[in-house]
């Protein structure tokens, strides 16, 4: 097993900045403050961990694909995710019906798990995890996605606890919405303009 710092630093840059905006994150920091957060953290860090093993796995297959093709996908993940995150983000209903709390570590790690584990399938970052490890080397690629999948899902679950206390989970959801709609807009963009 060859470690290349400089591949694992791309990785981890790349990802970081790719998951930032991701459905992912949003979802984390919605989970973080309705759960324990330190429990969702084990949860999105377990899915996450699967799907770099996938796309690392999967690098080689992924990069035969076209590039409009890619593309296309993650426009309409990210337009997906915008559609669930502002669809439940209208009305106003009483927030209190809305939240539910899920306690006890494993209800709480298999609801992250699950979240993350399908949503992230055919996602952005797994495409770039798959790509890089196909150029950069599985290990080295693994490590760098990995980590940096797992510090944006603390970051998430840190900001969530802080954003809980101060703005209501139906403004985060616009919010959020908001933005991966403005992903999938210019992803879209991206497949006609190169």
């Amino acid at each position: 097993m060859h470690l290349d710092l400089l591949a694992i630093l791309t990785a981890f840059g790349l990802i970081f900045l790719a998951e930032l905006p991701d459905k992912t994150m949003f979802a984390s920091l919605a989970m973080g403050t309705r759960m324990r957060p330190l429990y969702v953290w084990f949860g999105t860090s377990s899915a996450f961990i699967v799907h770099v093993a996938i796309a690392v796995g999967a690098g080689s297959l992924i990069g035969l694909l076209p590039d409009w093709i890619v593309k296309l996908v993650s426009a309409s993940l990210f337009a997906f995710g915008a559609f669930l995150l502002l669809r439940g983000s209208g009305g106003d209903d009483d927030d209190e019906t809305e939240v539910r709390t899920v306690t006890g570590f494993w209800p709480v790690y298999s609801t992250a798990f699950m979240a993350v584990f399908i949503s992230e399938w055919g996602d952005l970052t797994q495409i770039t995890t798959a790509n890089l490890a196909a150029s950069n080397g599985t290990w080295s690629t693994a490590i760098g996605s990995a980590a940096a999948l797992m510090s944006v899902s603390a970051l998430a679950l840190l900001a969530g606890k802080f954003i809980a206390k101060r703005v209501p989970l139906k403004t985060v959801q616009r919010i959020g919405g908001l933005c991966m709609l403005g992903l999938a807009i210019w992803t879209a963009v991206e497949i006609f303009t190169g």
